[in-house]
């Protein structure tokens, strides 16, 4: 089977990694309680941040967001090196920007993720992940975005959403852990 990852928030824990750098950059101690119930992806307003301001923050810190010490899932490595042992094709489809490409693909790797350079897909908007999708041809994919879910559900990619405070409402099957997940 050819299979589709999503990475940021289905792979790795970005924005709990993102919410612990804002309290720190900004000196603010806000329990992490808060982030559990965000209903969004943007994480600004537990900050008093408007949309601009968390833009900029967002933007000021993306380096050290996207590349340091960001936490894997527990289980998603050996559940695509598993899935990589038998015989499927792996791809990472990212909205991250096009600058990022290929210094987040070396990244993965050097987290022990399986990549092949050819199988790896960045630099598009939320909604072209779709197209893509489809010309690969992906047999099952797996996100955590509404934005994107939301334009697969006449795919004939199975789907599959990484379970997240803010996509309750997103009529897929869902990942809570990596660990136990059985892809069906």
């Amino acid at each position: 089977m050819k299979i589709g990852f999503d990475i940021d928030d289905t792979l790795i824990n970005l924005r709990e990694h993102a919410f612990h750098l804002y309290n720190k950059k900004l000196g603010k101690q806000i329990d992490i309680a808060l982030f559990y119930q965000l209903k969004r992806v943007e994480i600004h307003e537990l900050f008093g941040l408007d949309e601009d301001e968390g833009h900029v923050m967002w933007n000021s810190l993306m380096e050290e967001i996207y590349f340091t010490d960001c936490p894997v899932f527990e289980g998603a490595i050996d559940f695509i090196r598993k899935l990589e042992k038998e015989g499927h094709s792996i791809f990472y489809i990212t909205s991250r920007p096009k600058t990022y490409c290929e210094k987040t693909r070396q990244w993965m790797k050097n987290r022990g993720f399986p990549v092949i350079d050819e199988h790896f897909y960045c630099g598009m908007k939320d909604h072209e992940k779709m197209e893509i999708i489809q010309k690969l041809n992906l047999d099952v994919y797996f996100d955590d975005k509404p934005a994107v879910l939301e334009t697969l559900t006449d795919s004939n990619t199975k789907v599959y959403v990484k379970h997240q405070s803010y996509n309750g409402h997103v009529p897929f099957p869902r990942v809570y852990d990596w660990k136990n997940f059985k892809l069906e």
